[in-house]
């Protein structure tokens, strides 16, 4: 194997897939928008930087800005050991789907944190102990791999997905100059892979959704 041939591989494949290349879509379910609008209301009166009905729509495309990191699904298969004559074999009999986790940039509204958090609220009620349906807090996230011209290349749809756990956020007086980060995990019920037609259709559903068209 040579550097020519490694060189016409990744040419002929299209190039190599960057890493900070991607981006996330969803519409939280409206259990899950419930207040912060209202909370975005008050604290942009107090700070003075109200700009109007359009600030407090509340647009997937900032998540996908927001979010720093993520994780594409993996699946693994769960087997038994059957022993034969001469030795041991493995037999698959079901698929595991591991969470997904993904990592946020806080801004000073806490948008992401309440909006999670709220979310969260909306599955398991904290006060009154009780626990919503599904279908009302489920929702579908396309990820997306991206390449330089912010084309999709690969994309997974997360098929009823919640948030299951909100990361602890630190605060330290040391660190003057770092910028306050979170982590959420999701879980969902099965994540299918999705061709450029349908990455186009789930792209405008999502947006569409949101904003209403």
């Amino acid at each position: 194997m040579s550097v020519d041939n490694l060189k016409s591989v990744i040419s002929k494949k299209g190039g190599l897939a960057k890493n900070n290349r991607f981006q996330v879509l969803f519409t939280p379910p409206t259990q899950a928008l419930v207040g912060i609008s209202i909370e975005n209301v008050v604290g942009n009166l107090i700070t003075g930087k109200s700009n109007g009905i359009k600030q407090f729509v509340n647009d997937p495309r900032d998540i996908s800005i927001l979010c720093e990191q993520v994780t594409l699904p993996s699946r693994s298969l769960s087997t038994i050991d059957y022993v034969s004559d001469r030795q041991s074999n493995k037999f698959p009999y079901t698929s595991i789907d591991g969470d997904v986790t993904m990592h946020f940039i806080v801004t000073n509204d806490y948008y992401a944190k309440t909006l999670f958090e709220t979310w969260m609220s909306s599955i398991v009620d904290t006060e009154g102990y009780q626990l919503g349906y599904k279908n009302d807090y489920s929702t579908d996230i396309v990820i997306q791999q991206l390449n330089q011209q912010n084309i999709p290349i690969y994309s997974v749809r997360l098929e009823g997905a919640f948030p299951v756990t909100v990361n602890a956020v630190s605060l330290d007086s040391n660190a003057e100059n770092t910028i306050q980060k979170m982590s959420v995990t999701l879980s969902y019920e099965n994540f299918v892979t999705e061709d450029i037609v349908d990455t186009i259709k789930s792209t405008a559903g999502v947006v569409g959704a949101t904003l209403g068209i």
